[in-house]
């Protein structure tokens, strides 16, 4: 499968689709396969929009145990750290527990900013787990059963933790600092990226995912 009306042979496609399914950023994988690193932006971009129309088609909404948690995106910076962190990226995450993860970019992490998002995308009457940041006090009076996680405490008490989205955040931050630095309009593509391979899995399934959208749109 190859993206059409692309200057790169088909040959070329095939093996930078491979080095972005192995998490090779574009420079380098333009080196190994002897083009111009430009070219390899290019298309490396075409596929990440590809698979964030994906991930929006394939959105459903949760249900039964589901965990909220946002967390900030950016480079290292000095000075306030964590929530609010100056300069950096808010994101809010919701995982379905043994199933997928949703992303989204968000202005802040207000509880106004956030339950429209909930309401959303979990159905009513599921069980809701957070920790006790005070935008989540709004789903105690709400359609949700509601559990928090006091992580001054303690990271997890029996089925009472957000440990499902702490290892998205865990593995999607690692992925995105190879490539030191993201413009910030872009920045939208790239989360859904690691979406994607935290829902997909293997690189096998990546693979096959990736060459079934690339079918579907081209």
């Amino acid at each position: 499968m190859h993206i059409k009306h692309c200057k790169l042979s088909i040959k070329e496609q095939n093996r930078l689709i491979e080095y972005f399914v192995a998490g090779v950023p574009a420079r380098t994988a333009a080196d190994l396969v002897g083009i111009h690193r430009n070219s390899a932006i290019r298309f490396f971009h075409k596929l990440r929009e590809k698979i964030a129309l994906k991930q929006q088609d394939r959105s459903e909404k949760f249900c039964g145990k589901i965990e909220l948690d946002e967390s900030y995106f950016g480079g290292v910076r000095k000075g306030k750290r964590g929530r609010g962190a100056v300069g950096k990226v808010p994101v809010f995450g919701i995982l379905k527990r043994g199933g997928q993860v949703y992303t989204q970019v968000i202005e802040d992490t207000k509880s106004a900013t956030l339950m429209p998002i909930i309401r959303e995308k979990i159905r009513p009457d599921s069980i809701v787990y957070t920790d006790c940041y005070r935008s989540y006090n709004a789903l105690d009076v709400s359609e949700f059963k509601h559990y928090r996680i006091n992580h001054s405490e303690l990271f997890a008490h029996k089925h009472n933790h957000i440990n499902g989205t702490e290892n998205f955040w865990n593995q999607a931050k690692p992925h995105l600092r190879k490539y030191n630095g993201i413009p910030k309009a872009n920045f939208p593509l790239f989360l859904k990226e690691c979406e994607w391979r935290f829902n997909m899995g293997s690189p096998i399934q990546l693979l096959k995912d990736l060459k079934s959208i690339l079918k579907e749109f081209y």
